[in-house]
């Protein structure tokens, strides 16, 4: 039996009134999702338990199996993992967005999407700023893709990290719009993370990298925003829990530590940007070929999260139509005519609602279809229809026993 999980990430949002009461998925144009909903199950599920953080890193662990009450330590950590870092046992990373604050408020929680070499020049300069203000190999900036990077903090001689579980810290994509003074870390190592941040403001100000930036009238990188902290967590395998081999296909770093902190094989796709110009087609041909290595492939799309948290409606709708027409139907017109058993399961990790453009804890319709899975004969798959077949799993991260049992 071969499966695929596709995963268009924060697509599910709420009624929204410029689409006559409409949710995304429901307005877009999406006839495979909704064929295949006839053709198999469809429900609601809730991935994010109410005592952790609504977020990607949370849901995704969710719908990848693995009980985040059990497993989430944290964003950063899982980001971590997608760069093989090795962090010592009183180590701690932090997640470290490139953002754009103006008069106080959050313009830009990826500052206008910046470039990953923009970003990496930008995280260099800030290094070479502080690096002789603590022990040698104490701090260091670590460059991801496009405006995701990561602060590592290491315990080392003349050095303990001041972070603990009682650091507070909030996700930058959570006040677009609005004003942030108040929301800056707290707790413990709050002032340390508050003078790196400060000190980015100064780094940045005259660097080239904005300079260019605002020549050619985009929102310059004013700072970086610290959050997500957390150690390293201990996951058992995919393999060892469910006994089948998998494949993840992401442009998003978060997923890649997922998949590599379960023993999944990352599989890179060129022209994948975790945003609405992605290579959907590309990576639906490569789960295609990754099918006849592994047991199970997930392909996680990002372009209706980033979409959502754009307030864009237009480009929200246009990412769920490419990821049906681009993603879902050709990957299963190829296990469909394979004429080997098969399963295919589809759902959002959480919702991204176009209204507050940040995660919400609500449900998210979910959709089984393959061999052995019975047709509950819904008319379409969105929020409505799988909220009406009383389908309901409060801990979504047990669908993934049950789509491989």
């Amino acid at each position: 039996m071969k499966y695929v999980v596709i995963i268009p990430d924060g697509a599910a949002d709420e009624p929204i009134p410029a689409l006559n009461n409409k949710t995304i998925i429901e307005a877009a144009n999406i006839p495979c999702l909704n064929k295949l909903a006839g053709l198999g199950q469809i429900g609601v599920a809730h991935n994010v338990p109410k005592n952790l953080p609504a977020g990607s890193d949370v849901a995704n662990l969710s719908v990848l199996g693995c009980n985040p009450t059990l497993y989430y330590t944290g964003r950063a950590p899982l980001e971590a993992a997608a760069l093989g870092l090795k962090l010592g046992p009183n180590d701690w990373v932090v997640r470290c967005n490139m953002t754009t604050i103006i008069d106080q408020y959050m313009r830009s929680f990826s500052a206008g999407q910046i470039s990953s070499e923009e970003q990496h020049e930008l995280l260099t300069a800030l290094q070479d700023a502080v690096i002789g203000d603590y022990p040698p190999g104490a701090l260091e900036f670590i460059s991801g893709v496009g405006y995701r990077g990561l602060l590592i903090l290491r315990e080392v001689p003349g050095f303990t990290v001041p972070l603990s579980q009682n650091t507070r810290t909030f996700a930058p994509h959570d006040y677009t719009d609005q004003r942030v003074w108040h929301v800056g870390p707290q707790g413990a190592g709050g002032e340390l993370l508050l003078e790196l941040m400060d000190k980015s403001i100064d780094v940045f100000a005259n660097h080239p990298v904005n300079k260019k930036r605002i020549e050619q009238g985009k929102p310059p990188a004013t700072n970086v925003w610290l959050w997500g902290q957390g150690q390293m967590p201990v996951i058992p395998s995919f393999k060892e829990t469910y006994g089948k081999t998998g494949a993840m296909i992401t442009a998003v770093d978060l997923l890649r530590g997922i998949a590599n902190s379960i023993g999944f094989d990352n599989i890179i796709v060129p022209g994948a940007t975790g945003f609405i110009d992605t290579n959907f087609s590309g990576k639906a041909a490569a789960a295609i070929e990754a099918l006849k290595t592994h047991d199970v492939v997930c392909v996680h799309l990002e372009a209706t999260d980033e979409s959502g948290h754009e307030g864009s409606v237009e480009h929200k709708i246009q990412s769920m139509e490419n990821i049906d027409s681009k993603v879902v139907a050709p990957i299963w017109e190829a296990l469909s005519s394979s004429g080997e058993p098969f399963r295919m399961f589809v759902t959002p990790d959480h919702p991204t609602p176009i209204r507050t453009k940040t995660h919400s804890y609500d449900t998210v319709p979910w959709l089984m279809v393959g061999t052995g899975v019975p047709a509950c004969g819904a008319a379409s798959y969105n929020e409505k229809a799988a909220a009406q077949t009383g389908q309901y799993r409060e801990e979504g991260w047990k669908l993934m026993g049950e789509l491989l049992s």
